[in-house]
């Protein structure tokens, strides 16, 4: 059967239409009575306030002058602009006072949690629905359900300081899936803020490259549809992306298919809501088996470059000779590979000259100045212009970021590349599977018909089973999934899903006295990287800005109380955010669940790397404090924000070369104190990352790796990896650079190995 092609995605206007959200099951995951313990619990996180008595149950009701001041507090910050009106009902609104919340609960339930997650979900809420149950969990004989929301917010507070880890835990996974919901579907906190759906900054790029897809009659056929091509790459992300435009410009039929969509730029940037479920793996609710850390990574045509932040670092000097010294990997240290960074960068005019760093990336570079400490800016891959899109995250829709979609994947395309959208590859064949040094033949998978709206079915769509046949297999499905791939497909090796690494991260916000509208502006384009060796072995923190969508940013911060939530995501227009992240020294794995083959990940930030990450929330602070934040905020759940005494933002500065405030200021000294006493206090504590690496790394032998010098596949003949899993540890800086620069030397062999056969065969 031939396939036909497709252009799919397009669409006019200058602002990005509202995007189908998927259905909810078709068989609701929750019954009544434990849909109603969870919308306790979830109401008591984002409480409906009422100065009035109300209904005790529904409302948590506040003495007149605490909700007169409180709405008078949220009013000052929202500004003049915003009515009483809209502070009214940002106060009365709770969790659940729209449809969408629970639809995104329903969606999360059915088709994004790990039968055993659900499992211990469903546990927890019939046995607070249960008087033994509610006794054993809460104190009270009551269920959940039917105690005031003042108790069950004391409920939720005992549980935060609980001696029983499990309570702990069931305190910071329920706290922070309410707020991460509710800040995405609230109809009224966008308006608290001055949220803007889309940003100010750039236009909607109606230039975009018109992608077309191979498409399969919708008459789905009882037999395989075969497709042949010469090389079939499996993920069209930053490793894929470069791999097809070497490939393809080298003369090789070359096949690009992903198990996500395309999404026209016009249609960028997506909501929240809908940005994570149609941009990111699992709709962005990956995390650890221990829920230790959340592990954030894209899935859509152009995999992570299409929703990182524009971060083009190249590989450094210490770890190229860590990877050539401890691995055996000498490449890495050559000109060579020197010059597949420089060309990945030379693509998609990396630079710093067009950078115009918002308050955020200038507090960083402005602090660490006056404290003299070593920071720079960060290159960007925006053609050499300035992008001041604080969305990106969420899509490029003025395609300023010169991600795969806007460079290496058109390129490949005017070399002849062709394209799958919705292909879910299932397995990689092998032409004799009794061999030690099978050959792969090509790959099998499922390929989902997009809608009669043209929009993805993943969950509803008919399938189509597809065989495409190829020479050579490219595994570049990214960290988290490459490993499952090659298990499925039958191939041995202890190392497989092993040595991975996640740059784990720690949140602080710092409040300004002023509207600073974190959102406008690059997300990411300074970086103090002063404490990048606190061991000695080049093992530390980077303090970096991140991004600043809200449920991003606030859902990273410990809930203490209903009132506290709702005024600390009111001041967000006065805040900016910051991480200190780790190059994490000690890996974790990635594995399949037993039960329905989804990813697992078996990870834990280790006490070494905890440390520095600590060490780079004290030293944000230091910065945030000498820049006169108003406020300090850390996500260490136990620790409360540091206020600064006076008003007037210069109070209390005195800095003398070299040295921190800290040391002139005993306030603030006695409030760091407190930090490195404390902690990262377990289970309380909450990571996050954004950079996975390692399960499938490069090596000189089978005995300590997944793939030799050259990307393939040890005793899988013709199956390389062309993705950040193959780095040997982790890379210290955003990984895309490298990723990239691998990826290009592992296809110009792969090239160079067909075209070498193709000649030689036209030589006999």
């Amino acid at each position: 059967m031939a396939a036909v092609t497709s252009n799919t995605g397009d669409t006019t206007g200058t602002n990005p239409p509202p995007i189908p959200l998927p259905p909810n099951p078709e068989q609701d995951p929750l019954t009544a009575e434990q849909w109603s313990i969870l919308a306790a619990i979830a109401d008591t996180v984002v409480p409906s306030f009422t100065s009035s008595m109300g209904n005790r149950l529904l409302q948590h009701p506040l003495r007149t002058e605490v909700y007169d001041t409180a709405r008078n507090r949220i009013a000052q910050i929202a500004g003049a602009s915003t009515g009483g009106d809209v502070i009214t009902t940002y106060l009365g609104e709770s969790a659940t006072s729209t449809p969408e919340f629970r639809n995104a609960i329903s969606r999360l339930l059915g088709y994004g949690m790990d039968e055993t997650s659900r499992s211990g979900l469903l546990t927890i809420l019939n046995a607070l629905n249960t008087r033994a149950g509610a006794l054993l969990l809460t104190g009270y004989v009551t269920p959940l359900d039917c105690l005031p929301v003042a108790d069950r917010e004391k409920v939720l507070q005992n549980w935060a300081s609980s001696r029983i880890p499990i309570l702990r835990d069931l305190y910071r996974s329920l706290t922070t899936l309410s707020m991460i919901l509710w800040i995405r579907t609230s109809p009224t906190l966008g308006l608290v803020l001055g949220y803007p759906r889309v940003p100010i900054h750039g236009t909607p790029s109606k230039d975009s490259y018109a992608f077309r897809f191979l498409q399969i009659p919708r008459t789905i056929a009882a037999e395989p549809m075969v497709i042949e091509t010469d090389v079939v790459i499996v993920g069209s992300g930053c490793g894929g992306a470069v791999a097809a435009k070497t490939l393809a410009e080298a003369g090789l039929r070359v096949l690009v298919v992903d198990k996500s969509y395309y999404w026209n730029p016009l249609r960028l940037p997506m909501s929240e809501l809908e940005g994570m479920e149609h941009l990111f793996e699992n709709a962005g609710a990956v995390q650890s088996d221990d829920a230790s850390i959340a592990v954030v990574a894209g899935s859509a045509w152009g995999g992570g470059g299409t929703v990182n932040w524009s971060a083009s670092l190249q590989t450094q000097g210490y770890v190229r000779r860590e990877w050539a010294q401890k691995f055996g990997l000498n490449h890495f240290i050559t000109s060579a590979f020197q010059r597949d960074l420089d060309a990945v960068c030379d693509r998609m005019g990396v630079g710093t000259a067009a950078i115009e760093h918002n308050k955020g990336n200038q507090v960083l570079l402005e602090g660490a100045r006056k404290l003299g400490w070593s920071a720079k800016a960060v290159p960007q891959n925006t053609g050499g212009e300035a992008h001041n899109c604080g969305y990106c995250t969420l899509g490029c829709g003025s395609c300023g970021k010169k991600g795969p979609t806007e460079t290496f994947l058109p390129d490949a395309a005017k070399a002849g590349a062709d394209f799958m959208e919705g292909f879910d590859c299932a397995e990689i064949m092998f032409d004799d599977a009794a061999s030690s040094e099978r050959q792969t033949i090509g790959v099998r998978g499922t390929w989902t018909v997009r809608d009669s709206s043209g929009n993805p079915a993943r969950y509803v769509g008919a399938k189509q089973e597809v065989i495409i046949k190829a020479k050579r297999v490219i595994v570049s499905c990214g960290t988290l999934a490459s490993p499952l791939l090659l298990l499925r497909s039958g191939i041995k090796n202890s190392h497989i899903g092993r040595h991975l690494h996640l740059h784990p991260v720690s949140f602080v916000a710092a409040v300004w006295n002023e509207d600073v509208r974190p959102w406008e502006g690059s997300i990411l384009t300074s970086v103090v990287n002063e404490f990048e060796n606190l061991d000695g072995e080049w093992y530390g923190a980077k303090l970096e800005a991140t991004t600043m969508l809200p449920s991003l940013l606030l859902a990273g911060f410990p809930w203490r109380s209903g009132l506290e939530s709702k005024e600390f995501a009111a001041k967000m227009k006065r805040m900016t955010g910051y991480i200190s992240l780790s190059r994490d020294r000690y890996g974790g794995r990635i594995y399949p669940d037993p039960k329905d083959g989804r990813i697992r990940v078996a990870y834990t930030p280790s006490k070494h790397d905890k440390k520095a990450i600590l060490e780079g929330v004290v030293h944000l602070a230091e910065i945030a404090y000498v820049e006169g934040a108003k406020e300090i905020h850390t996500s260490i759940p136990t620790v409360p924000a540091f206020v600064r005494p006076s008003s007037t933002p210069d109070s209390s500065i005195t800095v003398s070369s070299n040295a921190s405030p800290s040391v002139n200021d005993p306030t603030f000294r006695s409030w760091l104190d407190i930090i490195r006493k404390t902690g990262f206090p377990s289970p309380a504590s909450r990571f996050a990352s954004a950079h996975q690496m390692g399960t499938c790394r490069m090596g000189t032998t089978a005995k300590n790796s997944v793939i030799d010098l050259r990307g393939q596949v040890w005793g899988a003949k013709g199956v390389y990896v062309c993705d950040a899993s193959a780095f040997p540890s982790a890379s210290g800086v955003n990984p895309m650079i490298t990723n990239m620069g691998i990826s290009r030397g592992v296809a110009r062999g792969v090239a160079e190995e067909l075209l070498g056969q193709a000649e030689e065969r036209a030589r006999l």
